[in-house]
């Protein structure tokens, strides 16, 4: 079942630190809604207090976190160790969604370096952590990031990411509203 705590340790940011993925996992509260689990990689995350963290969010073909976090608040986000000594690391909270031109947008944009086709921020309150023994998980070989992302959005422009967002990061798979579309 692995070991508990009520907040982030040190030895848990130290963990965090050296991972360049995480993976975010958030679900309507709707028993036939579908649960979403989205990787996410450059260098996007940031753990601002034992209980309170921060991740930057690009521009992508669905918007089901923002959806779920506006609806019900739960989210996960996962890490799990490619090298080194095996380790999982769960963190439990509710999250919401920080959006350009919003009161908080400087706060947390300001934590954050350069990143291609940044949508939100989203940030979560975590109320529980959770280590296991990733056993199972295989070794990789970090080999750098993806340039797509970042192709992907000039080839857009700006015009062009604000019209895909219209038409793609408004709603989630279920219908239900995003923070963008209430913005």
């Amino acid at each position: 079942m692995g070991k508990f705590s009520d907040s982030i340790q040190d030895a848990h940011i130290k963990f965090i630190e050296h991972q360049k993925m995480f993976f975010v996992a958030t679900a309507p509260l709707a028993a036939d809604g579908h649960i979403n689990l989205s990787p996410k990689g450059l260098d996007s995350f940031r753990v601002l207090s034992p209980t309170h963290v921060a991740y930057l969010d690009i521009t992508g073909s669905g918007n089901e976190t923002s959806a779920h976090v506006l609806e019900n608040g739960r989210i996960t986000i996962m890490f799990c160790a490619f090298d080194g000594p095996p380790n999982i690391l769960r963190l439990y909270g509710t999250g919401r969604t920080i959006l350009p031109g919003s009161a908080e947008w400087n706060r947390y944009i300001s934590l954050f370096g350069e990143a291609p086709g940044i949508r939100q921020v989203i940030v979560a309150d975590i109320h529980k952590v959770q280590t296991s023994c990733g056993y199972s998980v295989p070794l990789y070989d970090y080999t750098g990031e993806r340039d797509h992302a970042y192709k992907w959005v000039e080839k857009k422009g700006p015009q062009g990411l604000e019209e895909y967002r219209a038409e793609k990061n408004q709603v989630s798979l279920d219908g239900l509203p995003t923070a963008l579309a209430q913005h």
